[in-house]
């Protein structure tokens, strides 16, 4: 393998790590209505289990409401009880129209325990990173000994990922820094 095949490897991994905080840090409510609050909720569709934005429109109205219109009358009753039994703690509220879903404002312990659930998620994608790092570290010492790689391209490699190790690492903080201030915002 070629240095850059390395360093690719290295920050396709590095890449990874941040997308699955982004992708998890949206699933975290922040006191404002988001249709991707309801990506992980799944109902009985005809035996199979589907997300509600494949059986009905998910829309928000304002910044409190998230409106879910099924688009079979028969799936109120499933749309509702799989929103009672998710970890979202919303009660539906149902006019045989649409579904409502109100989010109530946060009190200032549940924005603590979001910020520090966050700041988690964070830590471990950084770990992600730190490990893809290393991994690559020992791969290129390995490819001196093993391959016959230069010990100057070797020590250009270690640079090169340390390099990527901070950019991504700055990427992470930064991604935390914005919900972190997004669940703040009163």
């Amino acid at each position: 393998m070629e240095l850059k095949e390395y360093l690719q490897n290295a920050e396709d991994s590095m890449q990874l790590a941040v997308e699955y905080l982004d992708d998890t840090l949206s699933h975290i409510r922040a006191g404002k209505a988001s249709a991707r609050l309801l990506d992980g909720i799944r109902v009985n569709y005809y035996g199979s289990m589907a997300p509600v934005s494949n059986v009905a429109n998910v829309s928000v109205p304002d910044a409190r409401t998230i409106a879910i219109t099924p688009w079979e009358k028969g799936m109120f009753k499933e749309i509702e009880k799989a929103i009672i039994n998710s970890d979202l703690g919303i009660m539906p509220e149902n006019n045989g129209e649409v579904i409502r879903l109100s989010i109530p404002p946060l009190t200032e312990d549940r924005r603590k325990a979001l910020v520090k659930q966050c700041k988690s998620e964070a830590e471990n994608a950084k770990v992600s990173v730190r490990n893809a790092r290393r991994d690559t570290i020992d791969a290129l010492k390995k490819a001196v000994k093993a391959d016959g790689m230069p010990e100057d391209v070797q020590k250009d490699g270690e640079v090169s990922v340390q390099k990527l190790h901070d950019r991504y690492i700055k990427k992470i903080d930064d991604a935390f820094a914005e919900k972190e201030k997004e669940i703040l915002t009163v």
